[in-house]
């Protein structure tokens, strides 16, 4: 058994919202939704795909004691859209391997971690 990692090694988190040129128009009115409704830290509209991310996406970033607010609001709120979410805690292939949060359709094994060589 492992032992319990201390939560307090999460920095802030990281919510990828995945689309493609069809859902590209929903992408975009949630993330004027998210921006609406938070103080939070939005990154650029990627219509292509970057880092490890299968997918075209863009990045929210957002502090641990917005979690509770943001996440369940996202839950209820993304449509159709997938989102990636995952800790900082840097250890970004465990971040992104081993602790994200899938929201719809699960890409784990599309996710390109061979960038995170160690």
């Amino acid at each position: 058994m492992t032992a319990n990692r201390d939560v307090g090694v999460i920095e802030d988190y990281h919510a990828h919202v995945y689309f493609d040129a069809e859902s590209r128009e929903a992408a975009w009115a949630l993330r004027e939704r998210i921006e609406a409704a938070f103080d939070i830290q939005m990154g650029r509209f990627h219509e292509k795909t970057v880092g490890p991310h299968p997918r075209w996406s863009y990045q929210v970033l957002f502090r641990t004691d917005q979690f509770t607010a943001f996440v369940p609001w996202l839950m209820l709120n993304r449509g159709d859209l997938t989102v990636f979410l995952h800790p900082n805690t840097e250890d970004d292939l465990a971040d992104h391997r081993d602790n994200p949060i899938w929201m719809g359709e699960c890409l784990a094994g599309e996710l390109k971690l061979e960038i995170f060589d160690r």
